[in-house]
């Protein structure tokens, strides 16, 4: 009877333990988060930025933060847009296919999207410089009627009554008060880490085995030198200035370019010279998207500048282009394509 006894109370704390180790085994498994280890890029032989985060001190918690509200519709009006909408990743972060982006209530803009990346070293932003520091950035689309029409005390409110916020807003700044500032700033933290500079061409400017040119990019290097480089400089492939290149105007859109801004009427039809890089991606191309491939544009500068008021001198006579030059220079503006960029897990959309 004894042995009976020990018997079914072995059986009944075996049966206990198995019990035990399957609820164990059968738990879920969580899995933490990445630690991106997130610190300011500076690319070899590249000037220093305008934006040093000096007053907004970068980090996991803040590039987190602002990663999740770029891609938050919460942001717009109806909660239907948010940046991520019209800064697709696969398009080097600009607006694929749309020559002017869908905002809320499917409203249209009357300028193209502009590609987003390596932001820090922007002394101005939007296509007639209308804004000049980074963490003022995102009120422009916010508050544009035709892009998300919202406002920011709205925004506040319905980021405030999320408890997650709340907790993300205290990892990246120490407590979970929500206020402009702070959303402006965690943008601009994962804004700013937007850095493109893994294209083959970067890989051939630093005599890496795979940045070996073809004959006819090189080729193409050597035109965009002579006829190209003087607006569109390397390494970031834009000056920053605002010129007139020739575009004939339209007259439906009646956009003054940087005049806008400046209220100069020497500033007419200027519009802020855009990084070439990614190019092969960010179709359509120009201020109001008007071309969509890279042939329509290389034939607007070899014969269909137009001399419209305040043509930049430099296009006095265009930029003449044999078609075997459009091509070669054609496969060089496709080395500047950043596939690393484009397919970094730490820029996707989080939710």
């Amino acid at each position: 009877m004894k042995n009976l006894s020990k018997y079914i109370t072995l059986c009944i704390c075996s049966a206990i333990l198995f019990n035990a180790c399957k609820k164990k085994e059968d738990a879920p498994i969580v899995v933490e988060p990445p630690i991106y280890s997130i610190t300011p890029i500076i690319p070899s032989g590249w000037p220093q930025p305008v934006y040093n985060y000096a007053s907004n001190t970068l980090s996991d918690a803040g590039f987190k933060l602002g990663r999740k509200l770029f891609y938050d519709v919460r942001l717009s009006s109806d909660n239907s847009i948010s940046c991520g909408s019209c800064h697709q990743q696969f398009a080097g972060f600009a607006n694929s296919a749309h020559g002017f982006s869908h905002g809320v209530n499917n409203t249209l803009g009357t300028r193209n999207a502009p590609a987003l990346f390596n932001l820090n070293w922007h002394p101005s932003f939007m296509w007639d410089g209308g804004v000049n520091h980074i963490e003022v950035l995102p009120l422009a689309p916010i508050t544009n009627p035709v892009e998300m029409g919202e406002n920011m005390n709205s925004v506040i409110a319905k980021l405030s009554t999320d408890n997650a916020y709340r907790q993300l807003f205290t990892d990246a700044f120490g407590d979970n008060t929500i206020n402009s500032q702070r959303i402006f700033r965690a943008l601009a933290q994962f804004q700013g880490m937007l850095v493109s500079y893994n294209s083959k061409y970067d890989k051939h400017a630093r005599g890496e085995s795979d940045g070996v040119f073809t004959t006819s990019e090189e080729t193409g290097l050597t035109i965009f030198t002579a006829k190209c480089a003087s607006c569109h400089t390397p390494p970031l492939f834009t000056d920053f200035s605002f010129r007139n290149n020739g575009l004939s105007y339209n007259t439906a859109l009646k956009d003054s370019g940087r005049a806008k801004v400046t209220g100069l009427t020497t500033d007419s039809h200027k519009f802020k010279v855009p990084s070439l890089r990614n190019i092969n991606v960010t179709a359509p191309y120009m201020h109001d998207g008007r071309f969509t491939s890279l042939a329509q544009c290389l034939n607007h500068y070899a014969t269909g500048v137009q001399h419209t008021q305040n043509l930049d001198t430099l296009l006095t006579n265009g930029i003449p282009l044999t078609a075997q030059d459009q091509l070669d220079l054609t496969n060089f503006l496709k080395t500047l394509t950043d596939n690393v960029f484009m397919k970094d897990e730490r820029f996707k959309d989080p939710n």
